[in-house]
């Protein structure tokens, strides 16, 4: 005799129970944003009930959520250029600037043995080595290697805060690159590109100095962002924008926020948007999705109360 599943019915498209679905809240169909949205969604933040991430997916058009997990031992990244038509360091030998950055590193030319087994070459398919970093990280964003290929038997070694100081190569990064986590991600980053987090080297939206075509947006927990920054040395390749606004999340009803100015993803998105010149009033509709989301998680939780009390 078959079971009867008891697992709520859930809506395909935002995850919630059919009955606390968020879909037919939106004002207008789904908003065509200019700016696109790149989210990197801890994997344990998925499935929260309280996930707003899901609001963006619903609401933008131009959206793309990928999932990070924490590094539990190593992770190998690879980091490759979008513009291939020159050699990024050897580009930047020809400039008299950077002379000094160009002796502290160590160039070798030589063939690595990683690169000669056959599992070295599964997960490298696909990598054009005549312009691409290749970087190791273990547990809590401590880099164990960094190179720069130079050819399939060239490469030269170096520390990403060499490669920080030097604005030539950051100039030639930030015009795209895409970047592949070994068996969990792989993401094209396009010019325009900036980071949304508070960093020692963010800025306001007036300091920034290009325009904006895509916003990197990490989703978690405070604790989980920290860490999913650490994680993935290659987000400091990027600008930091930061939001200065002091306001207290609708958060605060049902989950803690370390303080005031600690949004959660969709609050964070919809203020950065609005900030480089994003249509509010579309916007403004996601915000209104979230408040209603947080007021059925507040009545649930006074439900929950409400029969412990009665019992």
């Amino acid at each position: 005799m078959a079971t009867q599943s008891t697992k709520r019915p859930t809506c395909p498209s935002c995850s919630k129970p059919t009955r606390m679905c968020l879909c037919n809240r939106l004002r207008a169909p789904t908003l065509h944003n200019s700016v696109a949205v790149t989210i990197l969604q801890h994997s344990l933040e998925k499935n929260h009930p309280l996930n707003s991430t899901r609001i963006a997916t619903i609401g933008l058009e131009n959206v793309d959520v990928f999932t990070v997990s924490d590094v539990n031992f190593q992770a190998r990244f690879f980091l490759q250029l979008v513009d291939d038509s020159y050699h990024l360091f050897d580009e930047m030998s020809s400039k008299e600037k950077n002379d000094e950055f160009l002796e502290m590193t160590n160039f070798e030319n030589r063939a690595s043995v990683a690169d000669n087994t056959d599992l070295d070459r599964q997960i490298t398919d696909g990598i054009d080595f005549k312009n691409a970093i290749d970087f190791s990280i273990a547990k809590y964003g401590a880099i164990t290697s960094f190179d720069i290929k130079m050819g399939p038997n060239k490469c030269q070694q170096m520390r990403l805060d060499q490669l920080l100081a030097s604005d030539i190569a950051l100039d030639q990064i930030r015009k795209g690159f895409v970047v592949k986590k070994i068996n969990e991600f792989e993401i094209a980053v396009p010019p325009g590109s900036v980071l949304l987090f508070p960093s020692e080297t963010s800025v306001d939206v007036e300091a920034i100095n290009l325009e904006v075509k895509n916003l990197i947006v990490l989703d978690g927990t405070w604790a989980k962002a920290k860490r999913m920054y650490n994680e993935n040395p290659w987000l400091r390749l990027l600008p930091h924008l930061r939001l200065d606004i002091d306001k207290l999340s609708l958060y605060s009803e049902v989950r803690r926020q370390p303080r005031a100015g600690y949004l959660s993803t969709i609050e964070s998105i919809v203020y950065a948007m609005k900030a480089v010149g994003e249509d509010s009033d579309g916007l403004d509709g996601l915000l209104d999705v979230f408040e209603s989301m947080v007021g059925d998680q507040r009545r649930c939780k006074d439900e929950r109360l409400s029969r412990v009390v009665e019992k």
